[in-house]
């Protein structure tokens, strides 16, 4: 018989061998000749296929955030790749330079299509994947940029964006969008305005979405990052974490995931 200490160990055991194995690979993808350097996470301890989630990184490009992002739907069973959006995964370290990185790429709607559509293939070819569950969260400049292939008609399952940009030159029309969408805003985000906000509901309604937007009291520019503090006394930039708004965005996300890939 099992002393009471030699049961508690083995039990320890089992914990430790059925906990979540979780696994990250550096992966490049070529959209063009320009190469992607990208990151796919997930738990290798799941032997069915499963959801892939695309992550499209905030205007400082694929940095450490990103992959953080992509690390924690690993840990909810999904498979993730964090994308890389300006090529040759670099990033930047001052906001001009993040601005002409991200205006070089948002500002041509094709071409971030183009990168968009290559990560987007990458995915879906990693072996883990359910190629017909497919969906793209994405960070300030990534929330835009997801946001935008939800207009140009990406036939995905789901899109969700925190703290990106919701304003547009080319709306939606009726029959132009195929997937659902999740807008998660602070309210008090400057970058943002309650104009462009209500714009996009309309937009949204006027095209027969399935969306909903999610307006954060008090929460400023980049309320999911914790380096948002440091950031915006560093640079003197409106940004600040909100605990509570990035938990319940994060949970929302969780049950819109649950919803769209259970049919």
């Amino acid at each position: 018989m099992m002393t009471r200490t030699a049961l508690a160990m083995f039990s320890l055991l089992l914990v430790f061998d059925s906990a979540a194995e979780i696994v990250t690979r550096e992966v490049s993808y070529k959209q063009g000749d320009t190469v992607m350097k990208g990151l796919v996470a997930y738990d290798d301890s799941i032997e069915a296929k499963r959801p892939g989630i695309l992550v499209v990184h905030e205007w400082w490009g694929h940095n450490a955030y990103a992959r953080k992002r992509a690390h924690m739907l690993a840990e909810l069973g999904y498979t993730a790749l964090a994308v890389d959006m300006y090529g040759d995964g670099k990033t930047a370290d001052h906001p001009d330079d993040a601005g002409k990185f991200s205006n070089a790429v948002g500002g041509k709607p094709q071409l971030a299509k183009a990168r968009f559509d290559a990560a987007l293939d990458t995915l879906k070819q990693q072996p883990s994947v359910d190629a017909d569950k497919i969906a793209a969260i994405g960070y300030c400049f990534g929330g835009g940029i997801v946001l935008g292939m939800a207009r140009m008609g990406t036939d995905i399952d789901g899109v969700v964006s925190y703290h990106g940009s919701v304003a547009t030159k080319s709306p939606a029309k009726a029959g132009d969008v195929k997937t659902r969408v999740r807008v998660f805003n602070g309210a008090d985000d400057p970058f943002i305005t309650a104009e462009q906000i209500e714009a996009f509901k309309k937009e949204m309604e006027s095209a027969g979405v399935d969306y909903k937007v999610v307006n954060y009291p008090g929460a400023k520019h980049s309320f999911t990052n914790p380096d948002a503090d440091s950031f915006g006394k560093k640079f003197n930039l409106p940004t600040a974490y909100n605990e509570k708004a990035d938990k319940d965005s994060w949970q929302q996300t969780q049950v819109f995931f649950k919803e769209i890939f259970a049919e």
